[in-house]
C-alpha cells in the first residue's frame, strides 16, 4: 500500500496554495510548484497574512518548499502524492501529466482537483501506469477549514491508491472523504449550483429583496445565515457564470438545472461595474465607508441600487412544513427553492451518488447545510413531498415516488440506518476509529444529567462528560453536575473525558446569568458562584484518575480554564483557545491565572526568576489573546506541548479516550502547586506597561482598571520573593479582584454590549 510520507502540489492559485498549506498544517512536507516562476513563494507570503489563516501557525510555512514548473520538476521525484490544481483547461492537464509520467516514483499517486472535466479525459492517451495512480481530490475553499473532500476512481485506478489517499486525508488532512461518481460538478457542486441558481432567479421572478430571500432560505432550512446572496457574496459573484456556463455545458438538456439556465442583467452588470462581492468594491451587501461611516447596506433586487440593509419582517415559523404550506410570499419562494432541490437532490441517487448519505454528507461539509437533503425530506415526509410536486407539475423522481411512506433514516437496533435504493434499510457507515457521542446516546442513557449538562459512559471505563447549555456556556448547573461526576467516576471508570459535538466546546462562563445577578445586587450569589467554580475546577485537577479535555471550536474563558485543569488535553486542531475576561471588563477567576503562571514558571522558555513568567501571562491575558488554532495554543501554552492534536474532528472522542486510557496506569494527582511571585514591584511594573500602551492609544481607560486588578493577581498582590504562595492563595486572589471588577459600572457596560451586539465595548 502506498504511503503518503511528502506531497507535491501543482499550482498555486488559491486552491492549490490552500492544499498546500494545509497538507503542511499536518506537519508533512509539501513542494508548491506554479508555473509562474515565483508564483509558489509569492502565495506562501500572501497565505501568511491571509484572513482566515491558510496556516494553522507559521511554523507550518516551513514546511513549504516552493518552486516552478520550469525548473524546479525534479523535486516532484520522490513525492507520494502530487495533486494538480492548475487552470481548468484539458490541453494544459495532459501536457503536465505527460510531463509527470516521465520524473514521478512508480506508485506515486497523482490527483486533479478538477470539477468540471471527467476522469476519463484527463487519462486519454496517457499510459496504463499513470490511470492506474490516479484519481480525482475535489477540495473545497478555503481547504484548512471545509471538511468535504470529493474523491472520484476511474476504472483502472489502484484500490491502493484509492485508500492511501483517503486514509492520508482522513487522519492528516481532517476531511470527510465522500466517494463521487465521474458525473458533471461530482455531488455538492451538483446540487449546491442547481440550489443558488434557483434560488436566485426565483427571488428576481418573485420579486423579493436580499434579505427576504436570505431570511427564508436560511435559519428554517438550516442554512447559515449567509443565506444564498450572502454566499454569492463571499465566493464571487464573478464565478457564478463560469461554473454555471460549465455546468450545463457538460449536462443534458433535459437535467433540470437547464431550465434554471438565464442571464440575468443586473449580475451581468454587477460584475462589470467590478462588483464582485467582498473580494470586490462589494457584493449584494456592502460596508459603505463614505464620509468616514459605516452603513451596512443592500443591493435591491428590484431598483438595482444600494440602499441602507434591512431586517426582513417575515414572521417566519420554526416548523419547515409549516413555512412550506404557507400561502404567502415566504411559503412560496420556500416551496418553490427547497421542493426543486430536494427533488434534485433525490435525482441524483444513484446516478451521481451510490446513496443517500453521500449527498447528504456532501452538502453538510461542502455548503454547511445543518441537515443534508434527506434529512430535510424526512422533516417533510417523503410522500407528503411527492404529492405536492406532482400537484404542482413538477417530476417525482424515482427514488422519492418508491420511499413512499417510508422514510429515508431510521434507528434500527439503537444504530441509525438509511434507506437504500433497493428500498431496504443499511447502517450507516462508520470509518474504522470514529467514536460518535450522538451514535452512543442512541443506545444508551446518561448516567447523570440535568437541563445543561450529561455524564455518559463511552466503554472501557471511561465516562465522558458533555456540555449541552447554550453555546455550552458553564452556568452553576454545569459546575453542580461535574462535581457530582468526579464523585461517580471515582467509584465506577477508569477515566473521564469532557467532550461535546457542539460547533464549540465553550463560549465560556453564562454572562447572561452574571448581568443579572448584578443588576438585582445579588453580590453574593455572584461570589458562590466564583467559588464554586474554583472548587469544581481544582477538584478536577486533584481527582484520583486522569481528566482528558477534547476541545473543538471555542474554548473561551471558562471553558479554557476547565482545559487548564485537565491532565491532558487532546484538541481539534481548529480548536480557539483563551482567556477573554479582560474584554468583559473582569479578570479569570475559575484558575485560570494560577494555571498559566506555573505553565510559563515551569517549562524553562523565559529567563529564570518570577517576572518574565508573570510578564507573559500579563500580556496574554490584558490583550484577551486568542489562539487562533491548537498548534498556536501549544505556542501561548493554552495547551501544553505534551497535549496532542487531531486533524479529523470525527476521530476526537476516540482519540481522547485512548489518550485517558493511556494514563490509566500509576496515575497518580498532580503535585499541589506553589508559586514565587514578585510582589507589589513586581505589579507596578505590569500597570507601568499597560499606562503606555494607553499613552499610545491602544488601551481605553477602563482597559487600565482592569489590568491593574489583573497585576494585583499576577504579581501575589503583596507577596514577597522569599516566601510562596500556594494554590488557594492564588484563588482568592483572582475571586477578590473578579469581584471588585464585577461591581464597575464601566464592566456591566462591557457585558451588557457582548450580551446585545456580541461585541466588546471599547470604554
Amino acid at each position: 500500500m502506498t504511503a503518503i510520507n511528502k506531497v507535491a502540489v501543482i499550482g498555486a492559485g488559491v486552491m492549490g496554495a490552500g492544499i498546500a498549506a494545509q497538507v503542511a498544517n499536518a506537519g508533512i512536507p509539501v513542494v508548491l510548484l506554479d508555473v509562474v516562476p515565483d508564483g509558489a513563494a509569492r502565495a506562501v507570503e500572501k497565505m501568511l497574512k491571509a484572513e482566515p489563516a491558510a496556516f494553522m501557525s507559521r511554523a507550518a510555512a516551513r514546511l513549504v518548499t516552493t518552486g516552478n514548473t520550469a525548473a524546479d520538476f525534479e523535486l516532484l521525484a520522490d513525492c507520494d502524492w502530487i495533486i494538480e490544481a492548475v487552470i481548468e483547461r484539458l490541453d494544459v492537464k495532459l501536457e503536465l501529466y505527460a510531463r509527470l509520467e516521465a520524473v514521478r516514483k512508480p506508485g506515486s499517486v497523482v490527483s486533479s482537483n478538477t470539477s468540471t472535466i471527467p476522469l476519463a479525459k484527463l487519462t486519454e492517451g496517457l499510459p496504463a501506469s499513470f490511470a492506474a495512480d490516479f484519481c480525482i481530490t475535489h477540495f473545497f475553499n478555503p481547504p484548512r477549514y471545509m471538511r468535504l473532500l470529493e474523491v472520484v476512481k476511474g476504472p483502472t485506478t489502484r484500490a491502493s491508491a484509492i485508500e492511501a489517499v483517503a486514509r492520508f486525508s482522513d487522519s492528516c488532512l481532517g476531511k470527510s472523504i465522500v466517494p463521487c461518481k465521474d458525473r458533471p460538478g461530482f455531488i455538492a457542486n451538483r446540487l449546491g449550483v442547481f440550489w443558488i441558481q434557483c434560488a436566485v432567479v426565483e427571488a428576481f421572478d418573485q420579486g423579493l429583496e436580499v434579505e427576504e430571500a436570505d431570511a427564508i432560505v436560511g435559519r428554517p432550512m438550516g442554512i447559515p445565515k449567509t443565506g444564498v446572496f450572502g454566499l454569492i457574496d463571499l465566493v464571487g459573484l464573478d464565478l457564478m457564470p463560469h461554473v454555471m456556463g460549465s455546468m450545463v455545458g457538460l449536462l443534458p438538456d433535459s437535467d433540470p438545472l437547464q431550465s434554471c439556465r438565464r442571464e440575468l442583467p443586473l449580475i451581468s452588470k454587477m460584475i462589470a461595474d467590478g462588483y464582485t462581492g467582498r473580494k470586490g468594491k462589494g457584493g449584494f451587501y456592502r460596508l459603505n465607508r463614505a464620509g468616514g461611516g459605516k452603513v451596512k447596506e443592500a443591493m435591491s433586487l428590484k431598483t438595482g441600487d444600494y440602499r441602507p440593509e434591512v431586517k426582513a419582517e417575515l414572521d417566519l415559523p420554526k416548523d419547515l412544513k409549516a413555512l412550506l404550506s404557507r400561502d404567502d410570499r415566504a411559503g412560496r419562494y420556500a416551496w418553490t427553492v427547497l421542493a426543486r432541490t430536494l427533488a434534485y437532490a433525490a435525482a441524483l441517487v444513484p446516478e451521481a451518488a451510490d446513496d443517500i448519505t453521500a449527498v447528504d454528507e456532501a452538502m453538510r461539509l461542502g455548503y454547511n447545510w445543518k441537515w443534508g437533503p434527506f434529512e430535510l425530506i424526512d422533516k417533510l415526509g417523503a410522500d407528503w413531498l411527492a404529492e405536492r410536486l406532482a400537484a404542482d407539475g413538477l417530476a417525482v423522481p424515482d427514488l422519492l415516488a418508491r420511499a413512499g411512506k417510508q422514510s429515508f433514516y431510521r434507528i434500527i437496533d439503537e444504530r441509525p440506518h438509511y434507506l437504500g435504493t433497493d428500498m431496504a434499510y443499511h447502517p450507516v457507515r462508520r470509518p474504522d476509529g470514529v467514536l460518535l457521542l450522538s451514535d452512543i446516546k442512541l443506545r444508551s442513557q446518561p448516567i447523570l444529567k440535568n437541563g445543561s449538562a450529561a455524564l455518559w459512559d463511552i466503554g472501557d471505563g471511561v465516562a465522558c462528560f458533555e456540555f449541552t447549555s447554550k453555546m455550552n456556556a458553564v452556568d452553576p448547573d454545569i459546575l453542580g453536575l461535574l462535581g457530582k461526576s468526579l464523585k461517580t467516576v471515582a467509584k465506577q471508570f477508569k477515566a473521564l473525558v469532557i467532550y461535546n459535538e457542539g460547533s464549540n466546546f465553550s463560549a465560556g462562563a453564562n454572562l447572561g446569568l452574571a448581568l443579572f445577578a448584578a443588576n438585582i445586587a445579588a453580590w453574593t450569589e455572584i461570589e458562590q458562584m466564583v467559588a464554586l467554580g474554583q472548587e469544581t475546577y481544582k477538584a478536577l485537577k486533584y481527582a484520583p484518575f486522569p481528566v482528558v479535555g477534547a476541545p473543538s471550536g471555542l474554548a473561551l474563558g471558562g471553558g479554557c480554564e476547565i482545559l487548564l485543569h485537565c491532565d491532558a488535553v487532546q484538541a481539534h486542531a481548529e480548536t480557539y483557545v483563551g482567556l477573554v475576561e479582560c474584554g468583559v471588563g473582569l479578570v479569570p477567576a475559575w484558575g485560570g491565572c494560577k494555571e498559566m503562571l506555573q505553565r510559563w514558571s515551569n517549562l524553562g522558555r523565559l529567563p529564570k526568576g518570577p517576572m518574565p513568567a508573570v510578564a507573559k501571562v500579563f500580556e496574554t491575558i490584558s490583550t484577551a489573546t486568542v489562539a487562533k488554532s491548537a498548534a498556536e495554543a501549544k505556542e501561548l501554552l493554552f495547551l501544553r506541548p505534551s497535549d496532542a492534536v487531531t486533524m479529523n474532528r470525527s476521530r476526537l472522542l476516540a482519540d481522547a479516550k485512548a489518550k485517558a486510557l493511556a494514563l490509566v496506569a500509576d496515575y497518580a494527582p498532580p503535585t499541589p502547586l506553589e508559586l514565587t511571585l514578585p510582589g507589589p514591584a513586581g505589579g507596578v511594573g505590569l500597570t507601568m506597561a499597560a499606562e503606555g500602551f494607553h499613552r499610545r492609544g491602544l488601551a481605553t481607560k477602563h482597559d487600565l482598571v482592569v489590568s491593574a486588578a489583573l497585576a494585583q493577581v499576577l504579581s501575589g498582590d503583596d507577596a514577597d520573593l522569599t516566601k510562596s504562595l500556594d494554590e488557594d492563595a492564588l484563588l482568592s486572589l483572582e475571586r477578590k479582584a473578579f469581584m471588585k471588577l464585577a461591581r464597575h459600572p464601566a464592566t456591566l457596560a462591557r457585558i451588557e454590549s457582548i450580551l446585545e451586539t456580541g461585541k466588546p465595548l471599547r470604554n
